[in-house]
């Protein structure tokens, strides 16, 4: 039997890597500090950040790639700001892909590190004080590790869901060969041209990945489970 992926099947594939680990790289560093805050703010800013946090995962992701599409656009704010650079337009770009699947995805990284860092509670923290530890020397050596699996879960929630999306790229970056052209648009480039062995083994990949991702979650909060223990 003839293995049916073809070159542009493995770029697709190599781009849809490179896209979900760029992402998660900048969502970790991103969505951390946004985490802490919002897990120990008192601030009236706290629940409309964190409503508009959360907006990814109720709004559709074609009405979410439309309007980011609309600010990358030549007539967007985003788009005059990267003309007025010198960086022309970012749809239809893999950094238009990137800056569309991090915040997509950004509730993904967000929620489980401010769980995991409302769970520890305060008592770390004020044992760290009181040995004359900096707010920074208190986070980084106490709050982080404390945080771990939640960071942990943040990471592979946010490379899966990349991995996986489909309108929001679709809509920024459209089915570009090679240039925009992931997984999920290839499975439905393939479907569309009713070839249905090329798209059965880039969706059966998908399945065995997915399963994956939720057995090596199970195994992380089983951990963090003993841990506590």
């Amino acid at each position: 039997m003839n293995f049916p992926l073809n070159q542009d099947a493995w770029d697709a594939i190599a781009l849809t890597l490179q896209l979900a680990a760029s992402a998660t790289a900048v969502l970790l560093v991103l969505a951390t500090p946004l985490a802490w805050w919002l897990s120990q703010t008192r601030s009236g800013w706290r629940a409309p950040i964190g409503a508009l946090v959360t907006l990814p995962l109720v709004l559709p992701p074609s009405v979410l790639g439309f309007y980011l599409l609309v600010a990358m656009g030549p007539h967007g704010p985003l788009g005059q700001v990267t003309q007025a650079l010198g960086w022309g337009v970012l749809s239809f770009t893999f950094t238009g892909l990137l800056i569309g699947s991090v915040i997509f995805s950004l509730p993904f990284a967000v929620q489980p590190m401010q769980n995991a860092f409302e769970s520890m509670g305060a008592r770390p923290m004020e044992v760290a004080f009181t040995l004359r530890a900096s707010p920074a020397d208190a986070f980084f050596s106490v709050a982080l590790p404390l945080a771990r699996p939640g960071l942990v879960t943040a990471a592979i929630l946010t490379f899966a869901h990349t991995v996986g999306e489909f309108g929001v790229v679709l809509m920024i970056g459209g089915n570009i060969p090679g240039k925009t052209r992931v997984v999920s648009t290839q499975i439905y480039g393939h479907v569309e041209a009713m070839e249905y062995a090329q798209a059965h083994w880039l969706a059966g990949g998908m399945v065995a990945f997915s399963f994956a991702v939720l057995l090596a979650l199970s195994m992380v909060r089983k951990r963090a489970r003993q841990v506590l223990l």
